[in-house]
């Protein structure tokens, strides 16, 4: 197992990711292939998607095995650069 000095994380691990973005019909296909991209593996089981109150809103988070910081960073850093993704965490 890989221990980064900068990370309490252990590689691999499941590590869940959440964005969320405006209810729109593609949101979770969006965020599925961003992720697919990184993590080609993952299995479409680990997607839960979450409506606001409102219904204006919508959270999707996918758990995927991580294998490095350098991945994680990739991911975030392609899932804030989309404008359709308000928030990811």
């Amino acid at each position: 197992m890989e221990v980064s000095d900068e990370s309490l994380l252990e590689f691999p691990c499941e590590f869940p990711i959440k964005a969320m973005g405006r209810a729109l019909d593609n949101f979770d296909a969006l965020v599925v292939g961003i992720i697919r991209k990184h993590v080609p593996e993952f299995s479409d089981a680990t997607v839960r998607s979450r409506l606001s109150r409102g219904g204006q809103y919508v959270s999707v988070t996918v758990t995927i095995q991580a294998t490095s910081r350098e991945q994680l960073d990739r991911i975030y850093m392609e899932l804030t650069s989309n404008e359709q993704v308000l928030v990811a965490l």
